[in-house]
């Protein structure tokens, strides 16, 4: 047996044998999965090169890359990592009656139904947004979305709909970044410009794009209530553009109606209204308000 010390007591974990053919990083990639599965909670690079006995150096470019695929989350002040909703989604498609139907997925079930349409759902990774699941559109004129998709952050209709959760400050921050790691050639984002359609989304209380990132294609996205440790999801419905103009408001309505029956109105612009709050009663009840919704 294999011992796992944990920072609270020791932890003895059963290993299946190992085959000769097994791929060594495949094989420890899902180590590190079950590594937390097993410690539920944050870790850094050398608490788990050590508790599972690889090099450290190959441990940190496993990690780093996991985070970059969207697998596992990074702590950046703390320097830990700790998985992501993605990971909990690997297999709801086996024994759906038992594990499928949670609040979200059972939400992009109903709204895939009630549109016809692909939805998706968007987790922010880094400066981009992630689809980390995707339930593919029914109707004949259709947009296919492809699970593990990422979307620039400050520039699309997914991205729009986390930056309007966040605080204007953090916004710039994310904007000039954009600019800066921008490839040659590429146009560069204007802030103000940014800064108003993020106000136009928290008007109307969602996102929608059309041919910005793909050219005949459209997002309206509406973002959900942040959970504890993850960083924000967003919720989307994706189609052909001219299809999807025509039908803004009825897809909007959806859209907004299937979040506020599960979570409550308004409940991810609570955080972004926070700061220009300074009395203790009003912010009280705010931070109150959504820890219900979640």
């Amino acid at each position: 047996m294999a011992r796992r010390k944990t920072a609270s007591r020791e932890r003895i974990i059963a290993k299946l044998p190992v085959e000769n053919n097994l791929v060594k990083s495949a094989g420890r990639v899902l180590e590190i999965l079950e590594y937390f599965d097993d410690l539920q909670r944050h870790s850094s690079v050398m608490e788990i090169a050590d508790a599972l006995g690889f090099p450290q150096s190959s441990t940190s470019a496993l990690l780093r890359s996991l985070v970059s695929t969207g697998y596992l989350n990074y702590d950046a002040r703390n320097r830990t990592y700790i998985t992501s909703s993605r990971v909990a989604l690997l297999g709801s498609w086996v024994n759906s009656p038992f594990f499928a139907e949670g609040a979200i997925i059972s939400m992009m079930k109903e709204l895939n139904e009630q549109t016809h349409d692909t939805v998706v759902l968007g987790m922010r990774n880094g400066q981009h947004i992630q689809y980390i699941h995707v339930i593919q559109a029914t109707s004949p004129a259709r947009l296919h979305m492809t699970l593990g998709t990422v979307r620039p952050i400050a520039a699309s209709g997914s991205g729009y709909a986390v930056l309007a959760t966040l605080r204007d400050a953090e916004i710039t921050r994310i904007v000039m970044r954009a600019n800066a790691e921008a490839e040659e050639g590429t146009p560069l984002l204007k802030a103000r410009e940014v800064m108003d359609e993020i106000a136009e989304v928290r008007r109307k209380g969602y996102a929608f794009t059309c041919d910005m990132v793909t050219p005949g294609g459209g997002m309206i996205a509406a973002p959900l209530p942040k959970m504890a440790g993850q960083p924000q999801m967003v919720l989307g419905i994706g189609g052909i553009s001219e299809v999807m103009r025509q039908r803004e408001e009825f897809l909007a309505s959806a859209l907004i109606k299937q979040i506020e029956q599960r979570f409550g109105p308004q409940a991810p612009y609570l955080e972004a209204k926070m700061e220009a709050v300074t009395d203790p009663l009003p912010l009280a009840i705010m931070r109150a308000r959504m820890q219900a919704a979640l």
